[in-house]
């Protein structure tokens, strides 16, 4: 009798009981040594920066001052929301992030789905088509400005020579300024999409693609059928990244405008670089730093929340 009823259930793993009056174990601190070495760097470059700046925010710091610097509050934020140029460059950012981000997803997946082709050369073709991102910022800045000078830059001169114009000071335009450096952001940020995306197509079974064929489906349904299921993740992903870099962008327009003419392409990094570094309102730029930190948190979280929701779907 005792023996049936001390039997295990077949399959059943027996769990371990911890000894009577043995100690609970508590967290590995081997784990924690490991970690650190990669830990500490994020801390002393990033918490404790954000932190910093999230502590000036409430004060009146300023350079060039003699008295010590005081706590004011909330003050800086009450006088952000009544700053006009502020939210002018917040429309101008989100403008810009949009209209990046938007071609140059297209664009990428459009060159991803070529560079996925069995083309001859494809090899050389996706070793050109990342060159843009080997490039730093302040060199695409330069490079472009000479494209786009209105005296000897060759945008102009081919116009010239096609009979379209005496050419024109596209990034000194009220109207042409933004759309130009647009352009460029395309153009810069496109090969990572590329990168991505075709990462992500490379994972897609062929063996759904051919199933698809042998069953009639044309070229523009597979797309749609096979391709674009197994790359939307990916795509999604990228698209969020593309948004909260393109909307944080400084560099680029720094270099091609410096954020003119009058104003035009003022992004809001590029705002909040004025107002600490040429006009020395430390406290006041940390809050607008603050409030661009909370606009990208916000962005992030809905990427997450967007990305869990589809994968609790599937």
């Amino acid at each position: 009798m005792s023996s049936v009823t001390t039997a295990e259930r077949p399959g059943r793993a027996r769990t371990p009981r911890a000894a009577p009056g043995a100690r609970p174990r508590g967290p590995d601190l081997g784990a924690w040594f490991l970690v650190l070495p990669a830990l500490l760097p994020i801390l002393v470059l990033s918490v404790g920066p954000l932190l910093y700046g999230i502590a000036l925010a409430f004060t009146d710091a300023q350079s060039g001052r003699t008295q010590a610097t005081r706590w004011v509050g909330t003050l800086n934020f009450q006088d952000l929301l009544h700053d006009t140029l502020f939210w002018e460059s917040f429309r101008i950012g989100a403008v810009w992030a949009v209209g990046v981000t938007i071609p140059q997803f297209l664009l990428a997946l459009g060159l991803a789905l070529l560079l996925d082709q069995n083309l001859r050369f494809r090899w050389l073709a996706r070793a050109l088509a990342i060159v843009p991102w080997a490039m730093p910022e302040v060199v695409v800045g330069i490079m472009w400005r000479l494209v786009y000078n209105p005296d000897a830059g060759i945008l102009n001169e081919t116009l010239r020579n096609l009979g379209l114009g005496e050419g024109h000071d596209w990034l000194s335009g009220l109207a042409t300024a933004l759309p130009a450096v647009i352009v460029v952001g395309v153009w810069a940020g496109m090969p990572q999409t590329t990168v991505a995306l075709l990462a992500g197509l490379q994972n897609t079974p062929r063996e759904l693609h051919e199933a698809a064929a042998l069953d009639g489906a044309g070229a523009w349904r597979r797309f749609r059928a096979v391709t674009w299921p197994a790359l939307r993740p990916v795509a999604l992903a990228i698209t969020a990244l593309n948004l909260i870099w393109n909307f944080n962008s400084f560099a680029l327009v720094y270099v091609l405008t410096n954020g003119g003419p009058g104003g035009r392409t003022r992004l809001p990094m590029l705002f909040a670089y004025e107002e600490a570094f040429r006009y020395g309102q430390f406290g006041y730029a940390a809050a607008m730093g603050c409030v661009m930190v909370a606009v990208v948190s916000v962005l992030i979280a809905l990427s997450l929340v967007r990305r869990l929701k589809g994968d609790q779907d599937r």
